[in-house]
């Protein structure tokens, strides 16, 4: 029993990131309709993203029952994919990751929100009808974050 577990949980963290572009993030939001949605955009080698992903993953952890979901996306390069994965899993992050990868990078960013540069860490805060309600960028407090997605709940 103890080796089927293992496999299993090399299996779970294998999973790769999946895709996600301008056409797919949409999509994302929609799936998650009625849950208060946190995008992450970070990546591996962002020392404030590394610093802020497991504050995250435990806001997640806290609050998930109430219909609060972290979606992480990896700004890193298809080569440091399995990195990034890595870290997702150390950081406690245990739902489907997503690697940006654009057709048109500018144009991905702009639909996401206009006034972002596509700085790193940056935190886009949906409500559970799929609108956003708040972008962070840069680093940001827990506290600051936990108290704009409680109100959603």
């Amino acid at each position: 029993m103890k080796l089927i577990l293992f496999f299993a949980a090399l299996t779970l963290a294998a999973e790769p990131l999946a895709k996600i572009n301008e056409t797919g993030y949409p999509k994302m939001l929609a799936a998650n309709k009625g849950k208060v949605v946190l995008v992450d955009f970070w990546a591996t080698w962002c020392v404030p993203c590394r610093k802020e992903m497991p504050e995250v993953a435990k806001l997640e952890a806290k609050l998930k029952a109430r219909g609060f979901v972290v979606v992480p996306i990896s700004a890193d390069e298809p080569e440091n994919e399995a990195a990034a994965r890595d870290f997702l899993t150390k950081s406690g992050i245990k739902n489907q990751g997503y690697l940006k990868a654009p057709k048109d990078d500018d144009a991905f960013i702009r639909a996401i929100d206009p006034k972002w540069s596509g700085e790193l860490p940056a935190l886009v805060l949906y409500d559970k009808t799929g609108k956003k309600v708040q972008i962070w960028k840069g680093e940001t407090a827990i506290a600051t974050i936990e108290a704009a997605v409680t109100k959603l709940l």
